[in-house]
């Protein structure tokens, strides 16, 4: 029977993710009324319809070319606009300091450095992201193996299609040169937009080209510092016929920071 502790423990994450949701039910809500009022407003201003692409939690994979398995990683978490912004974690939290630790997967530990000087809103998002739980049980759940090489995951439920209830920008730390080498930890984002990431992360496992858009590159927050080999053959073992599923369940047990 478990101990008191560990049900207090159980109750505070589970109010938590209780927190989180309606968090995250408020903001599509918002972006909802907000879409709605834009596309009103085109079609009694000047009465054209628009194909207008979605950005919201609904749509997996929206931000994504005719080739998806090229295409960079996407976070299709709510725009900043439609959030509330006393969600995202201060930066401060980072301290201007290297955060280190582990993700633990099913298939082993990745340890990690976290670069709170060069990209302080993404370590401070991760790092209170881990310690609140909230990557715990999640699977990574998109595997690139042409074009670009990254296992990518932070998706609650393990599709792709949400985050932690907000977005924020802009940013941070992006290689001028478009290249993000083996070891890489970076933040995934919509398409052409610099205020959508969320709690959505991808691990580079081979040397990657992955072209700037409109908004920029990509956030580069933190670095692989051992198990490349656990990441290695969850790569080599390849996805699912005709998709980027990953052929073996990847699923983060937890995070640890410090």
């Amino acid at each position: 029977m478990a101990s008191k502790r560990e049900r207090e423990y159980q109750q505070r994450r589970y109010e938590k993710w209780q927190q989180r949701q309606a968090q995250h039910d408020a903001a599509r809500r918002r972006q909802r009324i907000v879409a709605g009022s834009v596309v009103g407003v085109l079609v009694l201003g000047i009465g054209i319809v628009a194909a207008v692409q979605a950005t919201g939690d609904d749509t997996p994979a929206t931000a994504f070319a005719s080739d998806p398995a090229t295409t960079a990683p996407a976070d299709p978490t709510p725009s900043a606009a439609a959030t509330n912004a006393a969600s995202v974690p201060d930066k401060a939290l980072a301290e201007d300091r290297t955060w280190t630790g582990d993700i633990s997967l099913t298939q082993g530990d990745i340890g990690i450095s976290l670069d709170g000087a060069k990209a302080p809103q993404a370590v401070a998002n991760f790092v209170t992201l881990a310690q609140d739980g909230f990557f715990d049980k999640t699977n990574c759940h998109r595997l690139t193996t042409t074009g670009i090489y990254v296992l990518q995951c932070g998706s609650p439920d393990g599709t792709g299609t949400d985050g932690p209830g907000y977005s924020w920008g802009p940013i941070e730390n992006a290689p001028a040169d478009n290249v993000y080498p083996a070891g890489t930890i970076a933040m995934a984002r919509v398409g052409g937009d610099a205020s959508s990431m969320g709690s959505q992360f991808f691990l580079v496992y081979k040397d990657s080209t992955i072209p700037s858009d409109s908004a920029g590159g990509y956030t580069v927050f933190g670095q692989i510092t051992s198990g490349e080999d656990v990441l290695k053959a969850i790569a080599d073992a390849g996805t699912t016929s005709g998709t980027e599923t990953p052929v073996h369940d990847v699923t983060i047990e937890g995070v640890k920071v410090k």
